[in-house]
């Protein structure tokens, strides 16, 4: 959190145009937006937003620490037929504008069925029922929620998004005073300006406060050759500690109080799944070595444990990529960024696989309890096939984890808050006991029937619940995303729902066979030989 003193001038960014009607991001000056005096410049993004589709860019919006005031921004050229069809589709389709001051989000407040409902951003534009004329949102009325430090032992070390407030220690204290902002509101609205009169002035000039009108006839309509005139006002509201720290540790629980939160968590698990290559070839060697008996063609099974779970995960994101790029969309990925991605799979995930493997050749591999017939023995006929038994099987390692499940995607998909990581821990412990004791169920029933080939039927029986999860995000599609308009959008959802499907297949699978291997192999060891 940075400290600012009076005066000092801070500057809102924007990032990309949201939507849950289509979930196809785009650039904040993808529309006729007043832009800034010194050119359009691009935020830093690590690869986690890079990979959300997130384009943080700077914006022309000012505001001076602790001075409300009402200001003009600028008057647009005439707009351009192509221009007018933009707008108005993008507010068909329900896009939300994202701001960002000092790394806190505009929240924009609406009462809907007499409940206060919250929202991340504000709407384009809006289309009033029985109309066919589109209003373009043009004039913003900003909140900003401070507290103030003042007394002795507070210093201000810099200023700006780099100045932090520190406690002195020095002998000579002084006075000074700082502000911390704790939030960010935004109420928006359409005003209809006389063109030729605000043309003249400059930005940053002040104009006259306004209310939000209620009459069509004085909001901004958007058409052909209309010029609109973007003006905004602030108000600085000062809150005590309580208030500050209430808002404080809601932000922070929320993960917008770091300026490195945002995207860090998809960073996080891209870093960690690439570092964690070693340990996934050393498993896979050493439990291959245990099966086969032997080490050889271990260098080939290294490169199919580095490369089975990123291919997959290569070609959809290819595929919904370039409609991505079909589109227009920010949420494209980068073609510089794709070979940086292809850097990171193979010069560390793949040589850090090749490295655990080369490990697990070096050690002693796990030794059979007992001795094994050369000759396979006939399995009986059944009277219900397996596949049955695995299907059946993943609908209780399914029912840990659903009613979760609806939670996730929303918060996936429909811009929703996710904060109970405490109780989604207890559902993910759950869902490994499940796994773990369907499998070995499911095994020993297999055993008892003679069935002697168990290990794809161990994977599968925990592995089955990827299944439901993708039966599921359909029927979310289908029930809680009627608002998606369009194939595209139904593509995006569906190929972004199958990696998640694929990664809990293997996930679950995993953790199953293993169960089962080290169940099988204490029961035979228990079994005393005369």
């Amino acid at each position: 959190m940075h400290t600012y003193s009076t005066l000092e001038e801070i500057f809102a960014k924007v990032n990309s145009l949201t939507s849950i009607e289509t979930e196809l991001p785009f650039g904040y000056y993808s529309l006729p937006y007043c832009t800034p005096s010194g050119g359009i410049k691009k935020s830093a993004e690590n690869l986690g937003e890079l990979l959300m589709g997130d384009q943080i860019d700077n914006s022309p919006y000012r505001f001076r620490m602790n001075v409300n005031e009402s200001v003009f921004l600028c008057t647009t050229r005439p707009l351009s037929e192509n221009e007018v069809k933009v707008l108005k589709q993008r507010t068909h389709d329900l896009y939300q504008v994202n701001m960002i001051l000092d790394n806190l989000p505009a929240l924009r407040f609406a009462y809907q069925n007499g409940h206060k409902v919250q929202w991340t951003g504000f709407p384009v534009g809006y289309s009033p029922p029985n109309t066919d004329a589109v209003y373009i949102i043009n004039h913003l009325k900003f909140k900003v929620f401070i507290h103030e430090y003042e007394g002795t032992g507070v210093q201000i070390l810099g200023t700006g998004e780099e100045g932090m407030g520190v406690i002195s220690s020095a002998d000579d204290e002084k006075k000074a005073s700082g502000y911390e902002i704790v939030g960010f509101e935004v109420s928006p609205c359409s005003v209809k300006y006389d063109p030729e009169k605000m043309a003249k002035l400059h930005q940053y000039d002040e104009v006259s406060s306004v209310d939000c009108p209620l009459d069509l006839e004085k909001s901004q309509v958007i058409r052909e050759h209309e010029r609109i005139s973007f003006t905004y006002e602030v108000e600085f509201v000062k809150i005590q500690i309580m208030g500050m720290a209430v808002v404080t540790i809601i932000f922070a629980a929320l993960g917008f109080m770091s300026p490195a939160s945002r995207g860090m968590l998809l960073t996080g698990m891209i870093i960690l799944y690439l570092f964690l290559g070693t340990v996934a070839g050393y498993a896979g060697v050493y439990l291959y070595r245990v099966v086969k008996g032997t080490s050889e063609g271990w260098r080939s099974l290294c490169w199919s444990i580095a490369c089975f779970f990123p291919g997959i995960v290569f070609v959809i994101l290819t595929v919904l990529n370039f409609l991505l790029w079909g589109n227009k969309s920010s949420g494209a990925i980068p073609l510089s960024l794709y070979f940086k991605l292809i850097a990171l799979w193979f010069f560390i995930s793949v040589p850090l696989t090749l490295l655990g493997g080369s490990l697990a050749t070096r050690v002693e591999p796990l030794q059979y309890p007992v001795r094994t017939n050369q000759i396979a023995r006939e399995i009986p006929d059944r009277k219900y096939p397996s596949w049955l038994l695995l299907l059946g099987a993943g609908t209780l390692p399914f029912g840990t984890l659903f009613i979760e499940l609806f939670f996730i995607l929303s918060s996936i998909w429909l811009g929703r808050f996710y904060y109970v990581f405490g109780f989604l821990l207890v559902v993910l412990l759950l869902l490994v006991i499940v796994c773990a004791e369907v499998s070995v169920v499911l095994t020993y029933m297999h055993l008892c029937v003679e069935d002697w080939q168990w290990w794809w039927k161990a994977f599968y029986a925990s592995g089955s619940v990827s299944l439901y999860v993708f039966l599921y995000s359909i029927n979310y599609l289908v029930f809680e995303l009627q608002s998606l308009s369009g194939p595209i959008s139904a593509i995006l959802y569906l190929g972004y729902s199958l990696i998640i499907a694929v990664a809990i297949m293997l996930s679950t699978g995993t953790i199953g066979f293993v169960t089962s291997f080290y169940f099988v192999h204490y029961l035979f060891s228990s079994v005393k030989i005369d």
